[in-house]
């Protein structure tokens, strides 16, 4: 097992890692979008959200030695599923044609008042 960190990435805000590598697997933690280099939120929409929260996922995917066409699932969380197209969107732009597992989930509330929220699980075939 490999815990993963980057400074690419916002630090974890508790006794957590970013990722953790176990053989091919990849379980990336629950992203919200925090700029890296402030610790601040970043954006005032979900989609503007959504937007650095997968930059943060890239740049975990890559400090292990994966990239997003390796992710096989993501959940998302949101506190207004209303936003959903809008958060979609920006996915969709991110991942391109390549089309993981998902879930999404309607939330009362996030950390620090966050909008969205993202997990993932990547594997690194033979």
């Amino acid at each position: 097992m490999e815990f993963v960190k980057t400074d690419r990435a916002p630090a974890a805000v508790g006794p957590y890692s970013q990722a953790v590598k176990v053989g091919n697997w990849l379980f990336v933690s629950g992203q919200i979008a925090l700029n890296p280099e402030t610790g601040k939120l970043e954006g005032e929409t979900a989609a503007e959200q959504t937007e650095r929260i997968l930059k943060n996922l890239k740049a975990i995917l890559e400090a292990a030695g994966f990239d997003l066409k390796e992710v096989v699932k993501v959940t998302i969380y949101t506190t207004d599923l209303e936003e959903f197209p809008k958060i979609n969107e920006v996915y969709a732009r991110f991942f391109g044609d390549h089309r993981p597992a998902r879930a999404t989930v309607g939330v009362c509330n996030l950390p620090l008042g966050a909008k969205v929220e993202l997990e993932a699980v990547a594997f690194k075939g033979p």
